[in-house]
């Protein structure tokens, strides 16, 4: 439900609502069918609009998605943990799966954690950009134009960031000697 006074109605209808399609079919893609997209949607939008009450949101979209993610992890985490309660009494023993490759799993897990530490090692105007780019797809002309600067400081700021990130994996993965 869109806020009642006129100014905040007008930033939502400009600055939230357009990306309610997008947001409900990345939840879709991201969770499973249990979670309530609705439920997230409406709140993701109580929380943008509280947030900007009480502070400048210069990123609307990101910021959206970010609250998004944030409130459906929060609640598979919830969902999560009261299915492990009503399991504990479960006999597993017939339902072991030896298939799944353990060390693939660990070490895809590794390469997620790497680069997830790799794009917070980024300045923050290169994460931004990197983030809008390469997470939500944007142009560089709508990143220019969330972010507010010129599309050549885009352009720059993606090739040092690729250059940062390519830095910070040859220092990580180097061969470990002595082993």
């Amino acid at each position: 439900m869109p806020p009642q006074d006129s100014e905040s109605a007008r930033w939502f209808e400009e600055n939230l609502r357009p990306h309610e399609p997008m947001l409900r079919a990345w939840l879709k893609s991201q969770f499973d069918s249990g979670c309530d997209i609705d439920d997230i949607v409406q709140e993701s939008f109580v929380r943008v609009l509280d947030a900007r009450q009480s502070r400048e949101v210069r990123s609307p979209k990101a910021f959206l998605f970010v609250t998004a993610r944030n409130l459906a992890l929060m609640r598979a985490r919830h969902c999560a943990v009261a299915k492990e309660d009503s399991l504990a009494e479960f006999d597993h023993s017939g339902i072991i799966d030896e298939s799944i490759d353990v060390h693939h799993a660990v070490a895809r897990s590794e390469e997620l954690e790497m680069l997830t530490k790799a794009i917070q090692s980024l300045p923050d105007r290169c994460r931004q950009i990197l983030t809008l780019r390469k997470i939500y797809g944007m142009s560089q002309k709508e990143t220019a134009a969330e972010l507010g600067i010129a599309e050549h400081t885009v352009e720059i700021q993606s090739v040092l960031a690729l250059k940062k990130l390519n830095a910070y994996f040859r220092k990580h993965t180097a061969p470990r000697r002595g082993l």
